[in-house]
């Protein structure tokens, strides 16, 4: 009997965002970061700077019986840019238009209309939270952490 939606979920969140157009050329990386981080756009999915959980998440009882449960989950993510220049604004920018991508891809159109239920996988997912956090390096680098809530029944 399953559990948790959580595994399903974070495997179709990583799948509709390696899919979508706007993310093209993008690393979308499950989980944390490898030793090599060469490329400048970044999204990881199951993960956040600072030991932030991958996934939170919450069950209770959907109703009197016991039958089904509600499971109420984020999924910790983080997107980043990187240059190797001092243009802070050029990151700031860049870095927002990538969660921005994220939202959209998030979105029911014609082309994705199981994308706000993660493929079927929840009821809804939807980004929810972020912070934003700059540094000067080694060029200019700016990250948003942001969190994908999302409500299942199972």
């Amino acid at each position: 009997m399953l559990t948790s939606r959580v595994p399903a979920a974070v495997d179709a969140l990583l799948a509709i965002l390696r899919a979508a157009p706007a993310l093209d050329g993008v690393d979308i990386i499950d989980g944390p970061p490898a030793v090599n981080l060469t490329e400048r756009h970044r999204i990881y999915v199951g993960w956040q700077t600072d030991g932030v959980p991958a996934v939170t998440l919450t069950q209770d009882f959907n109703g009197a019986g016991a039958r089904t449960r509600d499971e109420d989950f984020t999924i910790s993510c983080y997107a980043e840019s990187r240059g190797g220049d001092k243009d802070m604004s050029a990151r700031r920018l860049r870095v927002f238009e990538l969660v921005g991508a994220v939202e959209t891809a998030l979105r029911a159109t014609d082309a994705t209309p199981e994308a706000p239920t993660l493929n079927g996988t929840v009821l809804w997912a939807h980004v929810t939270a972020g912070d934003l956090t700059q540094s000067q390096d080694s060029g200019a680098s700016a990250g948003v952490a942001f969190s994908v809530s999302c409500r299942a029944r199972i």
